[in-house]
């Protein structure tokens, strides 16, 4: 194993038989394999684990005449290039947003216009989301490619079509070259646009209609095949919905892919302990020439996903807003988090609420709540904060907020602004007089007044919801809370039940 990161796991005394530590460029990695090839040539070099970096080194390492198994280089670069891949999907009647690649500031605001703001622009080939902003206007466009040279350097930039009111879902898959499995379809409770890797999501799937589910299964086998996978693939969908509604609410809707990646993706260990397969394992085994019947041949005749059991399981993210003080906890297409955790239950609420715990978000079963939204989700936040009001919360809002919700019937206590006088929100949070808060962010620039209401709900570990969808799944957390529902359980216990009960599995 190659590894320019010291991390616990691959520094295990039994993960490998041997370990080094460089940086992984092209020329560390041929140095090493020149190394070991002083033994006998090694079979071959796996990029598949490694994320962005060790995929934008397989060509490289093909053409210095090293041997990469799994998933071809020539299948990664054509899932990595725009043009091409775009054109893929054109020939497999599959939905893509609409998309540009330039290289121009003035070719980039002519591509936003024509595609219609708002529209995702970042580098290609890079990290983590790493220096990717959702434009709103030409001004934005213009700033953003005078700074990304210095991301992108000789590569283009990608302009997309932002899909506003979308749900996205996270797909990992197992494939052969020729028979596929799939491992789980996440869905994310935060909607697009927020970093898969800062979202929390959801498996299996607790609102997405039958029709969608299959829809996504049928595009993820095409893809699988037509790039020739071998070993792990993730695909992300996005389901937009208009208007904030439910999935289950429109079976007839378009699945849109936002991108595929031929490797294993953060989610492999997540699908793996809510399913009980080692997903990552028997990847390996198939880049060595194994076929997938050897492993699950009941999922490939039936076509079946793998099985998660009676239970949900819920991933979230750990973010380190504790350890900076004074940093806006707001999420965007930027990856912050800095780990993750998982609850198990067999409703969606326990599962939710204690993933939270685990985060370190403690929501709260009783107190006041502080709602304030843009005005884009105005048209849903009634239905949110009755959840709350029902549960026994007091709600607390700024006048915009207060207006819409006593138009809904509410009871709510008004609350100056910052910058409008005492006492202010900032106040309240300070005095401990509001349990959990309710903010979602005006637009590209937070306006002081956000800032400074989420900086100070960092200093009093007030958990902070900052989407409408994350606002739902909170509220489903809390009454199960309120019920009094969590209880432990330990998964090696729920994969043998699941054995017990499909033996030949």
């Amino acid at each position: 194993m190659i590894n320019c990161n010291p991390e616990t796991v691959s520094t295990d005394y039994d993960t490998s038989d041997r370990l080094y530590f460089e940086p992984l460029t092209l020329e560390d990695v041929f140095a090493v394999c020149e190394h070991e090839a002083s033994g006998g040539a090694p079979v071959g070099v796996i990029v598949q684990f490694g994320g962005q970096t060790p995929l934008n080194l397989s060509l490289p390492l093909k053409a210095a005449g090293l041997n990469v198994i799994g998933t071809s280089p020539e299948s990664i670069d054509l899932a990595e290039d725009r043009k091409r891949f775009g054109k893929l999907l054109e020939e497999l009647d599959i939905p893509q947003a609409p998309g540009a690649m330039v290289t121009s500031a003035e070719a980039a605001v002519e591509a936003a216009n024509k595609i219609g703001f708002p529209v995702l622009v970042r580098p290609s080939y890079v990290l983590g989301g790493r220096a990717m902003v959702i434009a709103f206007d030409e001004d934005t466009v213009m700033q953003y490619m005078k700074q990304a040279v210095e991301y992108s350097q000789d590569r283009p930039i990608l302009i997309d079509k932002f899909l506003e009111d979308a749900i996205e879902v996270d797909v990992d898959a197992l494939s052969d070259g020729e028979d596929v499995v799939i491992g789980g379809i996440m869905q994310h409770i935060e909607e697009a646009g927020i970093h898969s890797g800062d979202s929390s999501c959801v498996l299996p799937a607790v609102d997405i209609s039958e029709p969608l589910l299959n829809r996504m299964r049928e595009y993820t086998f095409k893809l699988a095949r037509a790039l020739k996978v071998v070993g792990l693939m993730n695909i992300q969908f996005a389901i937009p919905m208009g208007n904030g509604s439910k999935t289950s609410e429109h079976p007839d809707g378009k699945v849109y892919v936002i991108e595929v990646n031929p490797r294993a993706s953060r989610t492999v260990p997540y699908v793996s302990k809510a399913t009980g397969v080692p997903m990552a394992k028997i990847a390996a085994r198939l880049m060595t020439g194994r076929k997938l019947r050897e492993f699950l041949p009941e999922n490939i005749e039936r076509r079946a996903d793998l099985d998660t059991g009676r239970c949900f399981y819920v991933k979230s993210p750990v973010f380190p807003w504790s350890k900076f003080p004074g940093v806006d906890t707001v999420l965007g297409p930027e990856m912050r988090s800095t780990g993750e955790v998982m609850g198990v239950a067999d409703n969606f609420g326990e599962a939710f609420a204690k993933a939270q715990i685990a985060a370190g978000q403690k929501l709260p079963i009783k107190g006041a709540v502080f709602v304030s939204v843009n005005d884009h989700d105005k048209a849903n936040v009634a239905e949110v904060s009755r959840r709350f009001a029902d549960m026994g919360f007091k709600l607390v809002a700024t006048h915009g907020t207060a207006d819409i919700l006593e138009n809904a019937g509410l009871t709510v206590d008004r609350v100056y602004k910052v910058k409008e006088g005492r006492p202010n929100v900032v106040d309240l949070i300070k005095a401990e007089r509001i349990q959990l808060i309710v903010n979602t962010p005006h637009g590209p620039d937070p306006y002081f007044d956000e800032k400074a209401i989420r900086r100070a709900a960092v200093t009093a570990r007030i958990p902070t919801i900052t989407t409408l969808s994350a606002a739902r799944a909170a509220a489903d957390g809390i009454a199960a809370l309120q019920r009094g529902e969590v209880r432990v359980q330990a998964l090696q216990a729920l994969h043998a039940e699941r054995t017990h009960a499909h033996p030949r599995r």
